[in-house]
């Protein structure tokens, strides 16, 4: 009987363990920790944590899981000098953690915090394993997170109700995008590229959404899953018979139809896809929908019948739903805002930082911000998951505190990150996720000096310095300046005598002198010895340093087209050959760490397939979307290419250095061509029949003419192997990328 009793006892004590994802989640930080900390969680309306101590354990006191493991976070970074990011999710602990000495509450009225922009399922997470995002789930529970947007295997859902709709499995493949476009094909700007996807893949997909899925739900949060907006393959008028919308182009592609919410048929269709979706994801209280995205008005459309169809037919599914909705640019229509009653939407205020929508002052302000609907306000960064330093912290600081005490934000809920791209500028998303838990007004500089200690565990005067030049420097992007992400680096543009931004929709200009990132990458240099094997400062020393060359890079290429207008034909041999130097130095720096290998992303991709012809598809999906993101008329007129440019080892070596040496090879031997005699000027050739104007035109500088997607596609097409295992040592380059620019 007694052997029995005890038995029972440590299945209970086994299930109670299990039953706390704050335990589960310190293991997987460092092997034993759970031990040296008592997790207790405490019925309250107001969302809170709490820190104390009790003997040789510390204390973290929470009304739900996330915000206890938000506590441990605040206690990791503030006690013990433990900071995890996206560059390293695990630690080892002191044996004895520092003491709590006085209890410490921090409280919230922001209780829903949301995660994930579309795009991040694409441009960061499309070849993610279980095991990456079971990190990235314990990033977000650390950070506060209780509402993430969760569409992976999304195409699962679409491919069964289709085939329940008549569709052949070659059609769905026409329609349903590749891994790394998926987002596009969500957002209903494309169909079918990248793809088609092999069955294995939805597979792997529906398996690994469950699992994503189970254990958010462990952690008490409620995922965001995707609603139905009319979405329909472009032929649906003629296979279906529907009354569907034109569907038209998208940069080249070709658009999904749109089958308006107020189509008879529309509820049966509807239906279709949340059964699917129930089957195999089951229900959420949140669904996500943004019909109309990026879309101009159209008179013909009821936008508040279709909002109250659009809610009727996700309330069918779960009476308790709210529908989210992105705030951006037309989205979503004041006539869907006057539609709904208040509680029927829950809008992300996508852009908050820079161009918010709510009522703050802004170039897409809005006069009546979102009506009566509650709203998030939304911390975006980045686009296209460029790698490059960025940040707006002073403009966030502003935007956020100014919800306190502006009446249009009376209906604030929450925060939310919202970047097109995640794994960069730790910082920011640091600064974002306390702003909620922090009452009181802060200065950048006085939460700088608690990050850095908390970032290297050490408070190093050296490293603060670097850190306050970045801080009124490339991290503080002024109000008024509206690009669109990091400044982009020169080494990513296709080459041009006036290459300024890399992407076609940056809106990039100007706002910080190159010479401020240069001097921080040299503070951080002189102190990297005290912290040489420190993961996080190495990580940050690379990033800095980085920034540092693709800035001097930027002036490089103007002393170099300088040289070419100029016809200073040896000082451009000298300046061409500094600039590919640098470039090449920028390669060697970023492949002493992982997280910078563009190997990295090709091993998730590969991993992705069973047979070696789906592996060449990922591998292909991959290298795409990086560089020419689509086919020749996107890559060339579309406004795509580069858009998701990286600043990665191999990229730069293999792809960029190629365009930048074809280039001014090109220019070199225009001005070769140009020193020698020409003979249609000797005698009765071509040129002496034309005017003086179109003498004078030939004169000046001419930009050669290269078909640079003849370039860039083959090496789409290569499947040369990239390794993702760190090269070299980061401290040493990164001295000889300073002595490099110091000459």
């Amino acid at each position: 009987m007694q052997k029995i009793t005890l038995t029972f006892l440590c299945l209970l004590a086994a299930l109670t363990i299990a039953a706390n994802p704050v335990d589960q989640m310190l293991e997987r930080i460092d092997k034993g920790a759970s031990k040296k900390f008592k997790t207790e969680r405490i019925a309250s309306d107001r969302d809170f944590f709490e820190l104390d101590q009790s003997g040789r354990r510390v204390v973290v006191r929470g009304n739900s899981w996330v915000n206890i493991a938000t506590g441990v976070n605040w206690y990791l970074k503030y006690y013990a000098g433990i900071h995890l990011s996206w560059n390293g999710m695990t630690a080892t602990l002191p044996a004895t953690l520092p003491p709590v000495t006085k209890k410490e509450r921090h409280e919230t009225d922001l209780k829903l915090r949301y995660d994930f922009n579309y795009c991040t399922f694409s441009y960061s997470m499309a070849f993610w394993d279980w095991e990456r995002w079971q990190q990235e789930i314990d990033w977000m529970a650390l950070h506060g997170i209780n509402l993430p947007l969760a569409i992976v295997g999304e195409e699962c859902v679409w491919r069964n109700m289709l085939l329940r709709l008549g569709y052949t499995e070659e059609e769905i493949g026409r329609f349903i995008a590749g891994p790394a476009f998926l987002a596009w094909w969500e957002m209903n700007n494309l169909e079918g590229w990248g793809g088609p996807l092999p069955r294995t893949w939805y597979d792997r997909q529906e398996k690994l959404q469950r699992r994503i899925l189970t254990r958010m739900r462990e952690w008490g949060m409620s995922p965001v899953l995707p609603g139905y907006c009319g979405m329909m393959p472009h032929d649906a008028r003629e296979r279906l018979g529907l009354d569907v919308a034109e569907a038209g182009l998208w940069n080249g592609f070709q658009r999904p139809a749109n089958l308006l919410p107020t189509d008879p048929r529309f509820a049966e269709i509807a239906t279709l896809y949340y059964q699917e979706l129930t089957r195999l994801f089951g229900r959420s209280d949140y669904y996500s929908m943004d019909p109309f995205h990026e879309s101009n008005d159209d008179a013909a459309i009821d936008y508040a019948a279709a909002a109250r169809e659009l809610l009727r037919a996700m309330r069918q599914c779960n009476p308790r739903s709210t529908w989210v909705v992105q705030g951006w640019t037309e989205n979503p229509r004041p006539q869907m805002l006057e539609a709904l009653a208040p509680g029927d939407l829950l809008v992300l205020d996508l852009f908050s930082e820079c161009r918010p929508m709510w009522g703050a002052p802004s170039i897409w302000r809005r006069a009546e911000g979102y009506g009566q609907h509650p709203w998030l306000f939304c911390l975006l960064e980045n686009f296209g998951a460029n790698v490059g330093l960025h940040g707006r912290m002073d403009q966030l600081i502003d935007n956020f505190y100014l919800t306190q005490t502006h009446p249009l934000a009376r209906h604030l809920k929450g925060m939310g990150f919202t970047m097109e791209g995640s794994e960069n500028n730790p910082v920011m998303f640091e600064l974002m996720s306390e702003l909620p838990w922090r009452p009181e007004r802060i200065t950048k500089e006085a939460w700088l000096d608690g990050y850095v200690k908390a970032r290297y565990g050490a408070d190093d005067p050296q490293v603060r310095e670097a850190w306050a030049i970045l801080a009124n420097g490339i991290y503080n992007c002024p109000v008024g300046n509206n690009q669109q992400g990091p400044h982009e680096s020169i080494f990513c543009g296709r080459p041009s005598l006036d290459n300024f931004q890399a992407s076609s929709w940056s809106k990039m200009r100007n706002y910080y002198d190159p010479a401020s990132t240069l001097a921080a990458a040299r503070l951080m240099v002189e102190a990297a010895d005290r912290h040489r094997g420190n993961n996080n400062f190495e990580y940050d020393l690379v990033d800095i340093v980085r920034q540092a060359i693709a800035d001097q890079a930027r002036i490089q290429y103007q002393h170099t087209v300088a040289d070419y207008k100029a016809f200073a034909r040896k000082a451009f041999d000298k300046d061409a050959r500094r600039f590919i130097d640098m470039l090449r130095m920028q390669d060697r720096l970023l492949g002493t760490r992982r997280e910078f290998r563009l190997g990295n992303r090709i091993a998730q991709a590969r991993s992705c397939g069973s047979t070696a012809a789906e592996k060449d598809l990922y591998e292909w999906n991959a290298r795409v979307q990086i560089t020419t993101w689509g086919n020749r008329y996107c890559a060339d007129t579309g406004g795509l290419r580069d858009y998701a440019h990286k600043e990665w080892q191999g990229l730069l070596a293999d792809f960029y250095a190629v365009r930048w040496q074809t280039y001014f090879d090109r220019l070199a031997a225009q001005m070769d061509a140009l020193a020698k005699p020409d003979p249609d000027m000797l005698g009765a050739g071509t040129n002496s029949n034309k005017t003086a104007d179109e003498l004078f035109q030939m004169a000046l500088p001419q930009e050669v003419k290269v078909d640079w997607y003849a370039i860039e596609e083959p090496w789409t097409l290569r499947h040369n192997t990239y390794l993702p295992t760190p090269e070299g040592d980061p401290i040493a380059i990164a001295r000889e990328a300073l002595q490099l620019l110091n000459q």
